[in-house]
C-alpha cells in the first residue's frame, strides 16, 4: 500500500479536527453556552469598537477556553470508557480537568471586564 503524501494527511487531519469540533458544539450543553457568549462578546467588540490588542486578547480568551473544555470533554468520555463505574480515582482526574476549565474560564471573565467595563461605564 502506497504511503499518502504529507498534504494528504494534513487534509486528513483537518477533516478529523473540524469533526470533532463539530460534534463538541453539536452534543455538548457547555461548549453550547460558551459558543453563545463568545458570539455575544465578539459582537460587543464590534459595537464598543476594541482595539487590535484588545480583540488579540479575547479571541485568546475564548480560544483558551473553549479548547480546554474539548480537553475536558475528551478526558470525561475517555475516562468513563476506561472505567464505566464510580471510581475514587478517575473522579479525581475528572475534577482536575473541570477545574482546569473553570481557571481558565475564570481568567477569561476578568479579561472580559478589563475590556469592557470601562467602555460600558464611558
Amino acid at each position: 500500500m502506497p504511503k499518502e503524501s504529507f498534504l494528504v494527511n494534513r487534509i486528513k487531519s483537518v477533516g478529523f479536527a473540524l469533526k470533532g469540533a463539530w460534534l463538541l458544539v453539536r452534543t455538548e450543553a457547555s461548549i453550547k453556552i460558551q459558543v453563545v457568549i463568545a458570539m455575544v462578546v465578539t459582537i460587543a467588540g464590534f459595537y464598543f469598537e476594541i482595539s487590535s490588542t484588545e480583540w488579540i486578547l479575547q479571541i485568546f480568551a475564548i480560544a483558551l477556553v473553549l479548547g480546554i473544555e474539548g480537553l475536558n470533554t475528551a478526558v470525561e468520555k475517555i475516562s468513563d470508557y476506561v472505567q464505566p463505574e464510580f471510581d475514587v480515582k478517575i473522579g479525581f482526574i475528572k475534577d482536575i480537568s473541570a477545574g482546569a476549565v473553570m481557571l481558565v474560564s475564570i481568567a477569561s471573565a476578568i479579561i472580559g471586564l478589563i475590556i469592557y467595563i470601562p467602555k460600558i461605564f464611558q
